[in-house]
């Protein structure tokens, strides 16, 4: 008896993309982003519909134990100097972890627990981080071209944006050193 070959879902490493699977794309746009970057009348200058970052990701079914694969596409560029980042957060199930694969381009993961400390982590092709579970994250893009990270996460582990309200405890900034890291 032959089995038949399925051809699963496919990421091109070095742009992100997928295929051979249905996918959801989620484009966060400059005005998704308000009270996300430390200057708010630069953030202001900018096109409210310019896109910061997508994320696509499979549709996959949610049953506990199912996991989610998706890829976060972070545009280069900067608001009042500040990089542009992901809006960042918990998992609203905070023991939920969740792993990032860096496939292109250069940035930083910034991890956050829920005392305020801090570590980051550079993000380049071939990184691979492991996000603890009661760990909030943000992608950071210090590089001049876009940066590509793959994701798989809980199904169940969802998120939470709310309890991230006043920002996290640092910012990077460009400098003529590359970036500089201040506290917020």
């Amino acid at each position: 008896m032959n089995a038949d070959i399925i051809m699963p879902p496919q990421v091109a490493w070095a742009t992100g993309l997928l295929t051979h699977g249905p996918v959801i794309a989620k484009t966060t746009r400059m005005s998704d982003l308000r009270g996300v970057f430390a200057d708010t009348a630069a953030w202001q200058c900018h096109d409210p519909q310019q896109v910061i970052y997508t994320v696509e990701m499979l549709d996959t079914p949610t049953p506990e134990g199912a996991l989610f694969v998706g890829v976060t596409r972070l545009r280069a560029g900067t608001s009042g100097g500040e990089f542009y980042l992901t809006r960042g957060h918990f998992h609203q199930r905070r023991e939920q972890g969740e792993v990032y694969f860096g496939l292109s381009g250069n940035g930083l993961l910034l991890l956050q627990n829920e005392q305020g400390e801090t570590r980051l982590e550079a993000v380049f092709a071939g990184s691979v981080h492991i996000i603890p579970g009661e760990t909030a994250h943000r992608l950071i893009n210090t590089g001049d071209v876009t940066l590509c990270a793959l994701a798989v996460w809980p199904t169940v582990a969802g998120h939470d944006y709310a309890a991230l309200a006043g920002g996290f405890a640092v910012r990077v900034f460009a400098s003529e050193n590359g970036y500089e890291v201040c506290h917020a």
